[in-house]
């Protein structure tokens, strides 16, 4: 059984170890899948001292000459979970969101259960577009052909298809979780221009909300064979001055022999829980 980290299988991880403490475990290491050294179990699941993988050459390319962005991708610089990691992540420099005064007071305004209680992940929604990459604890398959991207999430088994031939916009396009999308490649960056979003999902997990005039436009570029990078900027009248660029955050290439899991969100109870947690708060005045 692969270990992941989210939340439900993080407390898992830690049951194990106190179970098993410093028990010698199997692991495969960064570039070395199926390999018998033993390790311990923190070792085996999250090393503690990550170093970023190296560049491993240029990206490769599909027959038209694009880059070719096809492979399972992690957060961060190591290609693989850690769970355990003692060197904390680095969180890029960004300009402040432009939030217009009414939107900044309703997010500021929530307490952490509220923030949990409303968000789309913890009520088994779909995390929709950013969240796919920067809200998405999971591991993500990317695949790519001429004329077609494909996005293949772990969690709740999500997935999009997204033509590259800038084909326009519907002219009054149902309101989809992942946007209705117009894609084109600008050298070797794909862009992805999206509208018509569905209100219930996340711009961020900060409670970043988003309204029926949302429009995204992400870019992604694999400058080597082991780096996915990937940047977006939001318009959102409603909810913003002015519109927002994030700083590029980076992925990195699976080093070890993976595939995604079928993982779906059920027998959920957090929402009650959380439910129960803000009422208490409410009437003690703890918001």
């Amino acid at each position: 059984m692969t270990l992941r980290v989210g939340s439900l299988t993080l407390v898992w991880m830690v049951l194990l170890a106190g179970l098993l403490g410093a028990a010698p475990a199997a692991a495969q290491g960064r570039g070395t899948a199926g390999a018998q050294e033993r390790r311990t179990l923190i070792d085996a699941i999250g090393v503690t001292n990550p170093d970023p993988l190296p560049p491993g050459g240029p990206a490769p390319r599909m027959a038209d000459g694009r880059p070719d962005l096809s492979g399972i991708w992690y957060s961060g610089v190591i290609g693989r979970p850690s769970a355990w990691s003692r060197t904390p992540r680095p969180q890029p420099k960004e300009d402040p969101v432009p939030f217009r005064p009414e939107a900044r007071v309703k997010i500021d305004g929530m307490t952490p259960t509220e923030r949990q209680l409303l968000s789309p992940a913890i009520n088994c929604m779909p995390r929709g577009v950013p969240g796919l990459f920067v809200s998405n604890p999971y591991p993500f398959q990317l695949m790519t052909f001429p004329g077609v991207f494909i996005q293949l999430v772990e969690d709740q088994r999500d997935w999009r298809l997204v033509h590259t031939d800038r084909r326009p916009h519907p002219t009054d396009p149902d309101p989809l979780f992942n946007g209705n999308s117009s894609a084109w490649w600008d050298g070797d960056t794909l862009t992805i221009d999206s509208i018509g979003f569905d209100e219930r999902t996340w711009i961020m997990n900060t409670g970043w909300y988003h309204s029926d005039q949302l429009r995204l436009i992400e870019r992604i570029r694999r400058p080597s064979m082991n780096y996915l990078e990937y940047q977006f900027t939001v318009e959102d009248p409603k909810v913003l001055i002015a519109s927002w660029t994030s700083a590029w955050r980076q992925y990195t290439l699976s080093q070890i022999d993976d595939e995604l899991q079928e993982n779906y969100c059920t027998n959920n109870q957090n929402p009650g829980q959380l439910r129960k947690l803000y009422e208490l708060e409410t009437q003690t005045g703890n918001r």
